[in-house]
């Protein structure tokens, strides 16, 4: 097996030597003992990983120089990880360093054993990053409307919409907000047979009951005050392309009939009319609700539930495919940073392990709004917990009493529970691991409201 190359700029030959028969072994070693020698195998060698002393020739006892080669290394290289060798009375060249793009930094002297396992782990995080890029250069190409994702459950997503988008069977979406429940709809339409028709989107819970009707079905001049003349509605828009109906558990009860009507026999009548118009348009609808549970209470209808359910498409939250996070990240973070025009190189340790254990209740929208608002904010060559606005949570505690610590985390652990589970209190009771009672006296205590 081919050995992962080292690069080891250090401008003093011992040590230089000393760390390049203790790392042989493991590396294949390269070494410069300034900056133009380092560039040239930068630039022809490729090396993963680059160990750099602040301290080099022409001006080894200040860091300007050491700097100047980690600006070119990360330019030439962004992928490289930088491990910067610095003095303990450094520190602030260290941190300027990591604010620079460096993966991390060690103190001098060098303990070639604690140097080996901080290798090792620029090492792992290199090779997987290696391969989430590969991975998103093979999807990229796919046609599924943006969407990335190697998680088994995406796999699952996307053969299912390989199957749908060739029927004409109607679709019903299920998945939290913030899922990209519109994506998939967008990506059924592309790879079925009506792509060269138009793709319609509305949002049922964005216009207002009386609105409603006449935006899906259309209106006759004079149906109502300010119906001047007459309009078509979102059915006759979509004509022989799909309509994907989104928020569709936030239908009345009358327009469910005249859904319902449609998905029965493919005629509307606009509202004020008696003509039944025909329409031949595929209907794609989705929800954040429960719509079994909707059924249950009475607010939705079990036959159209099974009229829009001939196929039903399940899309996971975020937190259902862990292993997507970094792709998903670095795609957005490669996107936002081409479009701001800045040279951003990734995350750092500490943004990377934030991002792999927040709890993202809001889903891929969130994390792609977080990122967009960090590129602009960074100002480093690397986005940080703090450009993420996901500083180490300890932080927010660190003022309080050990009493009013346990308390705000306590709210906090519920809320986001409670925002999960979309204010049901019994699968919050279960997730948390309390029974109901005990849950109703806690959310009293921490001053917690729900409807649900």
């Amino acid at each position: 097996m081919e050995k992962q190359k080292l690069l080891i700029v250090e401008d003093d030959e011992d040590l230089r030597t000393q760390m390049k028969w203790a790392l042989v072994r493991d590396y294949d070693v390269l070494m410069a003992e300034n900056r133009q020698i380092a560039l040239e195998f930068v630039r022809n060698d490729h090396p993963a990983v680059v160990t750099l002393d602040l301290g080099l020739p022409p001006h080894p006892a200040g860091v300007e120089e050491g700097f100047a080669a980690l600006n070119e290394i990360l330019t030439e290289l962004p992928q490289a990880k930088a491990i910067i060798i610095t003095g303990r009375g450094e520190k602030e060249h260290a941190l300027r360093a990591v604010g620079m793009g460096a993966y991390d930094f060690f103190y001098k002297p060098i303990e070639i054993d604690e140097l080996k396992v901080v290798l090792r782990r620029a090492f792992h995080v290199s090779q997987l990053e290696r391969e989430h890029w590969e991975l998103q250069q093979r999807l990229s190409g796919d046609s599924f409307e943006g969407m990335l994702g190697t998680s088994d459950k995406m796999q699952d997503v996307f053969a299912m919409i390989r199957k749908v988008a060739t029927t004409d069977a109607p679709v019903l979406i299920e998945g939290e907000s913030g899922t990209g429940k519109e994506l998939v709809a967008r990506a059924i339409h592309q790879r079925s047979t009506r792509n060269t028709g138009p793709f319609i989107v509305i949002n049922c819970s964005a216009i207002p009951e009386t609105l409603l009707e006449s935006e899906l079905f259309g209106h006759e001049k004079g149906a109502f005050t300010g119906a001047h003349v007459q309009r078509k509605g979102r059915f006759e828009m979509a004509g022989d392309g799909t309509l994907f109906l989104d928020e569709i558990g936030e239908l009345s009860l009358p327009l469910q009939v005249k859904l319902l009507r449609f998905l029965q026999e493919r005629v509307i009548e606009h509202v004020g009319g008696r003509k039944e118009i025909e329409v031949d348009t595929r209907v794609i609808a989705a929800t954040n609700r429960d719509l079994k549970e909707a059924m249950q209470n009475g607010s939705f209808r079990e036959d159209l539930y099974f009229r829009l359910g001939v196929i039903n498409i399940y899309l996971p939250p975020l937190r259902e495919r862990r292993g997507d996070l970094l792709l998903l990240a670095k795609a957005f973070l490669t996107k936002y940073a081409e479009e701001s025009g800045k040279k951003l190189n990734g995350f750092t340790v500490s943004a990377t392990e934030a991002i792999e254990k927040f709890d993202w209740t809001g889903n891929v929208r969130e994390l792609e709004n977080r990122i967009k608002r960090a590129v602009i904010m960074a100002e480093g060559k690397r986005l940080t917990t703090r450009d993420l606005e996901m500083e180490a949570t300890r932080a927010k505690y660190e003022s309080m009493s050990l009493k009013e610590a346990r308390e705000a985390m306590e709210k906090e652990l519920i809320e986001r529970s409670l925002a999960r589970n979309k204010g049901n209190i019994t699968k919050t009771a279960v997730e948390l691991g309390v029974s109901r009672p005990t849950l109703y006296d806690l959310m009293q205590k921490a001053g917690i409201t729900t409807d649900g």
